[in-house]
């Protein structure tokens, strides 16, 4: 009977990865549309002239860039002065009773322009793809959705801590997508101007650390069309020291817990699952139910080798390949890994995050200090 469930949920855990890969688009359609607008939150020791800033100009859909600083960020000043026809700045302050970057976001966007008509979101830690503004607009301009979405796929430093962090996240970047169940990631995503004044979204973000949680809570209330770009799995570099890099996973998880506990649930009670079958199958299952588990290990590693060639650029492939060989060698170590992430998110209401830490309740910042 346990084998006959592992094998089952070995099997559905492969079947959602291939589904991932085979509802990739194939034709990638793209819309440059006048009216769209990038609001990026920039930190003080923000460089602009950076690899981020190439990448922005070389999009293949045009937009006027909104940068949201406290006011401190020099090379912000100096892209805007140079840039002035391309670059706003918009000099925010320092939060004192919500999140630093949601702090600069609500100041940007009380600087939009009555012909900004699409609102594209983006962190500054991403090297996105040349079609990303394109990708994003499409089903915005085809009204297709009201919100649309790429998502993070990390690319480690190294093999070690780093791939382990990728391969984490990878689990969660190759999950099946349903448009009734997806929620946004901050790091890429756009939104038509009608749909952000539906949700109130000034209001929404008011008083919150996590913005795409605020966001995508406030579009599910509002019944929004919320749709995935499959093929938007954004490469951000991974790199830093073992507590930083772990702390990165606890922060993900401890978002999620403080805004939607039911959200967390069904995601801890997930990996439970699968982590307590893999003790299962490694103390007491003997090798038939150690082949399925490796089985179907190499079988995602596979899927998700392919969807990597397929979505990223080839240097950015073979880095984020690095975190494959985890869940090909100790696919139960990942496992592990990401439940003990997500219990250790529950420990506290306390998320330390660019510099401050705030205390978190409800999706609310009720205490916050530098540190």
């Amino acid at each position: 009977m346990m084998l006959a469930l592992w094998l089952l949920l070995q099997a559905l855990s492969l079947l959602g990865v291939v589904n991932y890969w085979r509802h990739l688009p194939a034709d990638r359609q793209e819309e440059a549309p006048d009216g769209a607008v990038m609001i990026l939150s920039v930190r003080d020791d923000w460089e602009g002239d950076s690899e981020l800033v190439t990448r922005l100009k070389a999009q293949s859909a045009p937009f006027r860039l909104l940068l949201a600083t406290s006011g401190a960020c020099a090379a912000a000043e100096t892209l805007a002065a140079a840039e002035p026809d391309w670059v706003q700045i918009v000099r925010a302050g320092v939060a004192r009773d919500e999140g630093q970057k949601v702090h600069k976001l609500r100041a940007a966007l009380k600087a939009l322009r009555d012909a900004d008509r699409y609102l594209i979101f983006i962190d500054a830690d991403i090297a996105p793809p040349v079609r990303l503004a394109g990708r994003l607009l499409f089903p915005l301009v085809r009204d297709k959705a009201d919100i649309v979405t790429g998502y993070r796929l990390l690319l480690p430093a190294g093999q070690g801590m780093p791939a382990l962090v990728g391969a984490v996240e990878l689990q969660l970047a190759t999950l099946p997508r349903a448009a009734s169940s997806t929620m946004p990631w901050g790091g890429a995503m756009a939104m038509t101007r009608a749909a952000a004044e539906r949700i109130d979204i000034d209001a929404a973000l008011a008083g919150r650390l996590s913005d795409d949680m605020a966001i995508g809570l406030a579009g599910w209330r509002a019944k929004l069309r919320m749709r995935p770009v499959r093929d938007l799995l954004v490469a951000s570099p991974l790199d830093g020291r073992l507590s930083a890099l772990w702390n990165f996973g606890v922060r993900q998880y401890r978002h999620i817990l403080t805004n939607s506990p039911r959200m967390w649930a069904v995601a801890t009670g997930a990996v439970a699952l699968q982590s307590g079958f893999w003790l299962w199958a490694l103390g007491w299952g003997s090798w038939p139910a150690i082949a399925i588990g490796y089985g179907a290990a190499w079988g995602r590693a596979a899927a998700r080798r392919r969807i990597l060639a397929a979505v990223l650029e080839p240097e950015q492939a073979a880095r984020a390949r690095r975190s494959l060989w985890w869940d090909m060698v100790t696919p139960f170590a990942v496992c592990w890994a990401h439940l003990a992430v997500q219990l250790q998110a529950a420990t506290s209401n306390r998320i330390s995050w660019g510099g401050w830490t705030y205390r978190v309740v409800r999706g609310r910042v009720v205490e916050m200090g530098r540190g």
